[in-house]
């Protein structure tokens, strides 16, 4: 793994230089591969790289875009990051609709659900049983409980190593998640991180010692890149 953290000076700026990187990233396969498959996270940090994606001349037709994570609601609701993405990003472009791959809500049975995007992954990434795909580039946002994606601390998701999709819990609501092994299987993760809420965590995530189970971002480590950007506030008491 190798292992970058940047502290910029702003959102602004933070989202500047992961827009930069994600450019290069998609340079990179498109040259070697053929595609592209990003992860998509959710929140409002990731909003406005979305926005700035939308702007770009890419070949849309040789990416393909996944979730990282969904809360268990229908695609057009308020707090679906699928509908997020598609208002600051997707729909704004000529992306081909079956490049687009939204997690399931629908089933009302999210081990249903998850097992079908679970399939979905196998059958995309022509996947024999027990293997993990490689995405190109995972985004990850971190909440101030150290959680990532819907890995939320002391929770069973944590745990889960035999499937790429499992059922996050948060406060008792379910949510459709990445495992902890899928994310680690990526060529590249980015966490986005921003505001000064996220210095706590930030402390115990990157301590020497510490346990992912209460903080589960301590668990992403890639087998490829992993890239840490916070802007000043989130980054103020790191040396």
């Amino acid at each position: 793994m190798e292992k970058f953290i940047e502290i910029l000076a702003n959102k602004e700026e933070l989202t500047k230089r992961a827009l930069d990187i994600i450019l290069a990233k998609i340079q990179d396969a498109l040259q070697s591969r053929d595609q592209f498959t990003i992860a998509l996270a959710g929140g409002s940090t990731p909003k406005p790289l979305y926005e700035a994606l939308a702007a770009q001349p890419l070949p849309w037709n040789q990416i393909h875009v996944f979730w990282g994570d969904e809360r268990y609601v229908p695609g057009d609701h308020p707090d679906s990051n699928q509908r997020m993405a598609r208002q600051a990003w997707l729909d704004r472009v000529n992306f081909p609709p079956t490049h687009i791959h939204p997690m399931p809500t629908a089933a009302n049975d999210p081990s249903s659900d998850a097992e079908q995007y679970n399939r979905e992954l196998e059958q995309f990434f022509d996947l024999n049983p027990g293997e993990f795909p490689a995405f190109d580039v995972v985004l990850l946002g971190m909440g101030d409980d150290a959680h990532t994606a819907s890995l939320f601390p002391q929770t069973e998701a944590l745990t889960v190593a035999d499937r790429l999709i499992t059922v996050g819990n948060k406060d008792g609501q379910p949510r459709i998640t990445f495992t902890v092994p899928l994310i680690n299987q990526a060529r590249c993760v980015m966490f986005l991180v921003t505001g000064a809420n996220k210095q706590q965590p930030l402390a115990q995530v990157f301590a020497s010692q510490g346990d992912g189970m209460i903080y589960p971002s301590r668990l992403i480590q890639p087998v490829g890149e992993l890239w840490w950007l916070l802007d000043s506030e989130a980054g103020a008491n790191l040396t």
